[in-house]
């Protein structure tokens, strides 16, 4: 959908544009102001997109604890970024990779509507009457410079001192364009007055920000226009209001990709925006009055237009929040029925999508929860491919006891098993993690993210060694044939221990793991297999194993083991955190057990003994 609105778009756009170079110069210049000032935008956009990955982060994970706080967050965010757009975009990819509730998104939503009244004010007070283009020019001379240093909060600083050099040219030839272009037409003549003025105005106002994917831009060109006389008062009121229901499209197209919590904020960012410009269009007269009460009250002249429209701007956005903040609880509810909870294909990846690219933060945490999801996909299979519940697992007193008993195989195919479970997910995962490794990111965050692909990659590994040794598993266990039978259940065993340690670690809190039982379980692994091979030719020539079964055990002991392998090494990567002092002393303790290793009895041995 929104590629095939901008296919539609593009055409029209383009020729609204040469038919408007063709019957004036003047709106050459014009059109070159808005072209500057939204390239403005999105170099202020990019510049605040490199503080992602920390302070803006910290920010809102504090910030979002309350109604109040999320909606000064929201005001906060917006007033200093100047774009209500991208302040929606963050929060939708926040809310979708689960570092914010529905509720605080709903609050910086509204926040972000209050904050976007600052720029009408910046402009019509400060961008007319003071020759702003005079401040661009040195800013983008320093923003050049900050642009290319190696540090990218320099960098982020360089690209937001650029946008806001290229917003002030844009309004400068924007409010040039419009001076000239009055002298050779008068828009005015086209002013409508009445409901249809209002109507007509309305939807004028939400194309413009549809086609521009900015309000602030619109509300620009609307303050220019009417500084310049070339819109009438009333018609300019009518189109600010349609650019607040128009600047909804950003945030429904941003949450095209977003997960059903994206999609029910940017319903409630239309319902939001819908709802106040309704009102403001029924109040119209009543609002208008107020304007002029508080415009006399403040001293802003009687016609003054431009300041009073950033009055108005600010009088109806506030006034939609007013409306809106004591049913905050029944439209959450309404939300959450309206737009149900995806019925999650465990196939299929739940947290990472497009939504999220090009916020670091949001990246990281939804990729962690992706590859916990693939893990338990894998465990899940590896339990079966064993003839384990994991439930029943988990819940064993004496895990031993549990796998012996556990004879009955599984009806399943653990090739197909792989194929829908694994192999889909893990793709997914690969290929996210290409797509956004590609982009800027702090080195740290992308450290991480390959970390998580290795945790990835090593659960797959450790499925695929399982498939070799089902077969053989199932027909040496579900029933006693002696010895053989002994050997593939301490294989069993061995694995099974490994899932409920890896279980244990994933419902424990991150500051209270210990990584100690991981280097036990990784020396032991290489213990026993050093004394597998040794084992197998003793039984063999004693009789207890054939030749057959033994060469058979011995193949699936290797697969078992490099099963075990990859789990551990999965689960020490997947669970890593920055060491802090008590992490040094687990590592130093487990490096000193070392040269106990070789005087240990092979637990492998003494199982099968």
């Amino acid at each position: 959908m929104n590629s095939l609105m901008k296919r539609l778009l593009l055409p029209v756009i383009l020729g609204f544009l040469v038919f408007g170079f063709w019957i004036s110069p003047d709106f050459q210049e014009i059109a070159a102001g808005v072209a500057i000032f939204l390239f403005g935008m999105l170099m202020l956009e990019d510049g605040f997109k490199l503080f992602s990955g920390g302070f803006l982060e910290r920010l809102l994970e504090r910030a979002t604890g309350s109604t109040l706080k999320s909606l000064s967050f929201g005001v906060l965010t917006t007033t200093i970024m100047q774009s209500s757009s991208l302040v929606s975009v963050i929060t939708i990819s926040f809310l979708s990779a689960g570092l914010i509730s529905l509720a605080a998104g709903v609050g910086i939503i509204f926040g972000a509507n209050i904050g976007t009244t600052t720029g009408a004010w910046l402009v019509a007070g400060f961008g007319l009457k003071v020759k702003i283009s005079a401040y661009a020019l040195p800013m983008l001379a320093v923003a050049i410079v900050l642009v290319f240093q190696r540090s990218k909060y320099l960098r982020g600083i360089g690209f937001v001192l650029a946008g806001l050099g290229f917003l002030f040219l844009g309004i400068h030839y924007m409010k040039e364009g419009f001076e000239a272009f009055k002298d050779q037409f008068d828009l005015t003549r086209f002013a409508m007055t009445g409901l249809a003025g209002l109507v007509v105005y309305t939807l004028v106002g939400a194309a413009a920000t549809v086609v521009m994917q900015s309000s602030h831009a619109t509300l620009v060109l609307i303050i220019t226009a009417l500084a310049a006389g070339q819109i009438s008062y009333e018609n300019a009121l009518a189109l600010a209001i349609g650019a607040n229901i128009g600047t909804t499209i950003t945030a429904i197209l941003g949450a095209m990709t977003a997960n059903y919590q994206g999609r029910r904020l940017a319903l409630a960012h239309l319902i939001f925006n819908v709802i106040t410009a309704g009102v403001a269009l029924v109040l119209i007269s009543p609002i208008r009055d107020a304007v002029d009460g508080v415009s006399a009250f403040v001293g802003i002249a009687e016609d003054d237009y431009a300041l009073k429209l950033a009055v108005f701007h600010t009088i109806f956005n506030t006034m939609g929040v007013a409306i809106m903040l004591p049913v905050m609880k029944r439209l959450l509810a309404f939300l959450e029925r309206t737009i149900k909870e995806d019925t999650p294909d465990i196939s299929q990846p739940i947290y990472i999508s497009e939504s999220i690219e090009g916020f670091p933060a949001a990246i990281e945490l939804a990729l962690f929860k992706e590859v916990g999801h693939l893990h338990d996909n894998a465990i899940e299979v590896i339990a079966h491919g064993l003839n384990l519940h994991r439930h029943e697992l988990y819940e064993a007193e004496d895990i031993e006891a549990y796998v012996a008993s556990a004879k009955r195989p599984f009806e399943m195919d653990i090739d197909e098993a792989y194929e829908t479970r694994i192999k889909v997910l893990y793709s997914a995962i690969v290929e996210f993690i290409t797509r956004v490794s590609s982009g800027r990111m702090p080195e740290e965050t992308v450290n991480r993210i390959h970390k998580l692909r290795e945790a990835a990659e090593r659960m797959v590994g450790a499925v695929k060694e399982v498939k070799h040794m089902r077969s053989n598993a199932t027909l040496y266990t579900s029933s006693d044939q002696g010895t053989v039978t002994e050997a593939y259940n301490t294989l069993r065993t061995e694995l099974a221990r490994i899932m409920v340690e890896y279980h244990k670690m994933a419902e424990t809190e991150p500051g209270d793991r210990s990584s100690l039982w991981l280097e036990e379980e990784r020396k032991r692994v290489k213990r026993d297999k050093r004394a597998t091979s040794d084992l197998v030719e003793t039984l063999i020539r004693s009789g207890g194993l054939s030749a057959h079964a033994g060469t058979s055990f011995s193949n699936d002991a290797g697969y078992a083991y490099r099963a075990m392998k990859d789990m551990l090494e999965a689960a020490r990567v997947y669970f890593a955190e920055v060491e802090g002092p008590m992490k040094e002393v687990e590592r130093l303790l487990a490096m000193d057990e070392d040269e106990l290793e070789d005087d240990a009895p092979d637990s492998m041995a003494q199982e099968l003994s």
